[in-house]
């Protein structure tokens, strides 16, 4: 990545509920739902669901920091998932829909570090912040049918957005105009 554009990757359970949220902000160069922290190389959809390769599902965002800082980036994806869930996310259960931040630099470790403690320490949640903090591993863009899902198939994400509990959680910890 250039100096104009870095990259900062996040794994929140479901790939296809994190896209949105970031999908469109202003400096947000992509959104790409795929695979991570795993040991299989180009591994599929169906692999990384069997919880055999270690592989989270995740999004990787390209991105301007001089618009959207990754403190942002990070204050957003926090709001995004139950960072007290040790077992995956909502609906979704298992190692692959664990939650994890994947830093790509020194800089970015230190600042999730800081937004994690932050987050700890502000009584939002009565459980600890379990979401770990790793260096980031090569990503593994998922399949054409996952990119951009809450697009291409709005009832179906819409009714798993709700479905899953997700929106309801993220509505009760951070206000109904989060939850969208």
């Amino acid at each position: 990545m250039d100096n104009n554009h870095q990259l900062a990757t996040f794994a929140g359970g479901c790939f296809w509920c994190m896209v949105k949220p970031f999908d469109e902000q202003p400096g947000i160069i992509s959104v790409v739902s795929g695979y991570t922290g795993g040991t299989v190389e180009n591994p599929t959809y169906q692999q990384v669901c069997s919880d055999t390769t270690g592989h989270y599902e995740a999004v990787q965002i390209t991105y301007e920091p001089d618009i959207f800082p990754y403190e942002k980036l990070l204050e957003l994806f926090w709001q995004q998932i139950d960072p007290t869930d040790p077992g995956g996310q909502f609906y979704d259960r298992g190692q692959s829909y664990q939650t994890a931040i994947f830093y790509h630099t020194e800089s970015q470790k230190s600042l999730a570090e800081k937004s994690k403690q932050a987050l700890a320490e502000s009584g939002r949640f009565s459980k600890p912040i379990v979401t770990p903090i790793l260096p980031a591993k090569t990503f593994y863009p998922a399949e054409e049918y996952h990119q951009h899902y809450y697009k291409k198939n709005r009832a179906h994400y819409d009714s798993y957005h709700v479905g899953s509990g997700r929106a309801g959680f993220i509505e009760r910890h951070w206000g109904e105009k989060h939850a969208k």
